[in-house]
């Protein structure tokens, strides 16, 4: 049995897997806010729960929102500051009293799409996660690449691919840079460009909808949206060139963008064909806590 750990800001989800993927069982909690400790007891107490329910030992991974520095063995970035600059996975490992694995979100997305999900069987796969902000994961043969510095997959802070001038130097990114890919492709980046052409401000969700009833300002925001993430992903062809590009998060729900996107991004890859496939998400929001399981 495989358990996965999903650790976000406001939840804790926990699931059980068979080897071939079955749901054995799945219990959710609220994360307590602003309590390293209470945030460990109460992974520790999902895990004694879950076992105690399917009476199986299993093994253990954990998705995080951020990364363990290699140099440290600390957390950083993460959205959960009370995370920040605490030894996580040690601290967690004392506390069951037994080894577990560790990786960010976008990488257990990842890892979750390309081993039973929508890029099963594909060999390179690049999981991309555009929502409140934007990052990836990659994944060859089934198996994470972290790199050196724990940083692979994260597209989101390099900078946005053939900017226009209208494009540069580009919004201020939390990261201390200008004109990030994140500033553009994340959910508040299309509803900020929408307020940008027509000083209405409304969700991203409502552009789409009033795309598809063929307001001018929303569909020409969306055009935009899938130029910049045509060129973005262009980018990750061109170096990576994955077999298979996944999308999760709140922007993946757009179903114009699985057409779209692709229709454009030939332009900027450096190939007379492009082969790479964009897909939808086969578990959605339950990718994180699936990729965790598979660690």
């Amino acid at each position: 049995m495989r358990i996965g750990i999903d650790l976000g800001g406001t939840k804790i989800e926990a699931i059980a897997l068979d080897e071939s993927g079955v749901e054995l069982q799945r219990k959710r909690v609220a994360t307590p806010q602003g309590d390293y400790h209470a945030i460990l007891t109460t992974i520790a107490q999902l895990i004694t729960d879950i076992e105690s329910v399917t009476q199986q030992h299993g093994t253990i991974g954990i998705g995080t929102p951020g990364a363990l520095s290699p140099v440290t063995g600390l957390m950083r970035n993460s959205n959960s500051v009370c995370l920040n600059g605490m030894p996580v996975k040690k601290d967690l490992e004392d506390l069951l009293q037994r080894p577990l694995r560790m990786a960010n979100d976008a990488n257990c997305f990842a890892l979750s799409e390309a081993t039973d999900g929508a890029a099963k069987g594909a060999a390179v796969v690049f999981g991309v996660i555009v929502g409140t902000g934007t990052g990836a994961g990659v994944v060859v043969n089934r198996q994470v690449l972290t790199g050196p510095n724990a940083i692979a997959g994260e597209w989101g802070h390099n900078p946005l691919p053939w900017p226009q001038d209208n494009e540069r130097p580009g919004p201020d990114c939390y990261c201390g840079k200008q004109g990030c890919i994140e500033t553009f492709l994340a959910g508040p980046s299309v509803e900020r460009d929408y307020q940008l052409a027509t000083g209405e401000k409304i969700r991203a969700s409502e552009i789409v909808t009033r795309a598809e009833k063929n307001e001018t300002h929303a569909e020409q925001c969306l055009q935009r949206y899938e130029d910049r993430m045509a060129r973005s992903l262009a980018h990750i062809i061109n170096v990576l060139d994955p077999d298979v590009i996944v999308l999760g998060g709140g922007m993946s729900n757009v179903q114009r963008l699985y057409s779209n996107v692709p229709a454009i991004w030939g332009k900027y890859v450096f190939s007379d064909i492009v082969l790479t496939k964009l897909l939808p998400p086969e578990f959605g929001d339950s990718s994180g806590v699936r990729g965790a399981a598979w660690l």
